[in-house]
């Protein structure tokens, strides 16, 4: 099984069914798996000009969701090419670090980077050409002496030629479909290598963990970026295995608005985006008396079918990944009815490692493994706690032309996951923190940082928070810090509308932080804190960058 091949069944399925909405030119429009299918094999002839050279030149994708993206994605990895999909809010340093890295010999964009790519393609010799798929169909001048070429001018040059280019290069499972680049929370980004069979496996694996929950007839709303192994898998692949329809909202702005219109019956999200979610649910519900004494009698599943309704009335469950979700938010949706699956995963598996079943869920852990891989916990604490690790059709090839990290990342043929997780009897995965973030005291106490910063955050004046190890001076072991940044809006409507001065601010945060963590062991609690009004700083998918802030607190 191919990701071309899963396109091909799909289309030979239902070749009416809607694959793709999406918005332009102020109207909604739609496209069909048969139409998806014939636009695919079109652009596969049209970029066969550029002579590349399948299983061994990558081509890279800077684009923000949309047709183009899913088109010209299944055009290049239908036909054996390694895609490079990158973040088009990367700088202009990143995407050269990326280009140079992957050697990638073509980039496939908009004309919103092309200024970007002017600065930096003098450095990068191997980038033959580019393709803009918003160029109007306007001739387009070179690019640092590169050839430039419209994306729909690509197609009306060969909408009637035979697609023999695409049917005499076809992929196999084990070729790599997607080079895809870690977010660099632990360090520098390596090109981790995914194969047709690795995705494939990846979703299949995850629908025999869930059961029946997702069929044909359902419509995935696609709000993550697709350039994510998450939402590549769940909002991109797990919809094409079933001829699902994958609606794009248009613009993170307008998400409360497309819901409405598009009806969706998954909607897939990170915490961040479905913390916001509940947080205007949950404000709309505390001013309505009704609907909080149905709540406390237990009844919330009566107010959460009003719920949906204002979210287009089809929505069947939510999908959360990425990252942690906040418990609040997990009981906050179970309590309205409203179903809310969790996943665990790491690119280097494609990404999902393991999920929970709506019939079985746990709040508070991850779930159970998906039923096609084999885990274990390596060097286990007194607690039962180790680090995860992971073995089966799921996991990467290696790291892109990297041996080195590639060696680091595994234990015999166990990819190494770097978190810390427990597993109890029922088979159910806790993860307990990071490896690498893990703080040792000075009396070997473990303390898992996202245990305090969970803690911490529960405050309602506290914005962000990251809970780092410092030592001072050359004392041995580590010290617990935390680096805090206050919501100011909160602080100042606590305050009569007035925010109090800084001085003020930093010492009522501080004092809040204590308060918070006084549930805690002392030896959890932060011995430094410093109060920033800066948010922290983030990955594309909300993770904090704790390669940052590793050191910071040191003395």
């Amino acid at each position: 099984m191919t990701l071309r091949t899963l396109l091909d069944d799909a289309a030979a399925r239902a070749p009416n069914a809607v694959a793709l909405r999406y918005r332009r030119d102020a109207a909604w429009q739609k496209r069909s798996y048969a139409e998806l299918a014939a636009g695919v094999r079109q652009m596969a002839e049209a970029f066969s000009q550029f002579n590349l050279k399948p299983g061994a030149e990558p081509v890279a994708l800077i684009l923000e969701n949309g047709p183009e993206w899913i088109e010209t994605y299944l055009a290049l990895a239908g036909a054996g090419i390694a895609v490079v999909p990158l973040d088009p809010k990367l700088r202009a340093c990143e995407v050269a670090y990326v280009l140079k890295d992957s050697e990638a010999v073509a980039v496939f964009t908009d004309t919103r980077h092309l200024d970007l790519l002017e600065t930096i393609l003098p450095e990068l010799p191997a980038v033959r050409a580019l393709v803009v798929t918003d160029g109007g169909g306007e001739p387009l001048a070179p690019i640092a002496g590169r050839p430039c070429h419209d994306y729909e001018t690509l197609r009306a040059d060969v909408r009637a030629a035979k697609p023999a280019w695409y049917d005499a290069h076809q992929p196999a499972p084990q070729d790599v479909a997607s080079i895809i680049y870690t977010s660099g929370t632990t360090g520098k980004p390596k090109g981790a290598m995914l194969t047709h069979l690795n995705f494939c496996s990846d979703a299949q694996g995850s629908f025999e963990a869930i059961g029946d929950m997702i069929t044909a007839k359902d419509d995935f709303l696609v709000v993550l970026p697709l350039f994510h192994a998450f939402s590549f898998t769940a909002n991109f692949v797990v919809p094409l295995v079933k001829g699902c329809g994958m609606y794009f909202v248009e613009s993170l702005r307008t998400v409360g608005d497309d819901i409405k219109t598009l009806r969706p019956s998954i909607f897939i999200a990170v915490p961040l985006l479905a913390e916001k979610l509940f947080a205007k649910i949950d404000d709309k519900l505390k001013h309505n008396t009704v609907a909080q004494l149905l709540i406390k009698a237990g009844l919330g599943s009566l107010v959460g079918k009003k719920v949906l309704k204002g979210l287009g009335g089809r929505l069947r469950f939510l999908i959360v990944g990425g990252a942690p979700c906040p418990l609040h938010v997990l009981q906050g949706f179970r309590r309205l009815g409203v179903p809310i699956v969790e996943g665990y995963g790491l690119t280097e598996c494609s990404p999902v490692v393991s999920i929970t079943n709506i019939r079985q869920a746990r709040i508070g852990t991850i779930g159970k493994k998906l039923p096609n891989i084999e885990v274990r916990l390596a060097d286990t604490n007194e607690q039962g706690v180790g680090e995860l690790q992971v073995r089966g059709p799921i996991v990467m090839k290696g790291y892109f032309k990297n041996l080195t990290a590639t060696r680091e990342a595994f234990d015999g043929d166990w990819l190494r996951t770097g978190d810390l997780a427990s597993i109890d009897a029922e088979g159910f995965l806790t993860i307990r923190g990071r490896k690498k973030a893990l703080i040792v005291n000075r009396e070997g106490k473990n303390i898992y940082p996202e245990e305090v910063e969970n803690v911490i955050a529960r405050d309602p004046l506290i914005a962000d928070v990251i809970v780092i190890g410092y030592t001072v001076g050359n004392v041995p072991g580590e010290r617990v810090g935390a680096i805090v940044t206050p919501d100011l809006e909160a602080l100042a409507a606590a305050h009569d509308g007035a925010e109090p001065p800084w001085p003020v601010i930093e010492q009522l945060v501080r004092d809040r932080v204590r308060a918070q963590c006084a549930c805690l062991t002392d030896y959890k609690h932060p011995r430094k804190i410093i109060v920033q009004c800066e948010p922290l700083e983030r990955t594309s998918i909300q993770k904090v960058r704790r390669c940052v802030y590793q050191g910071k607190l040191n003395e």
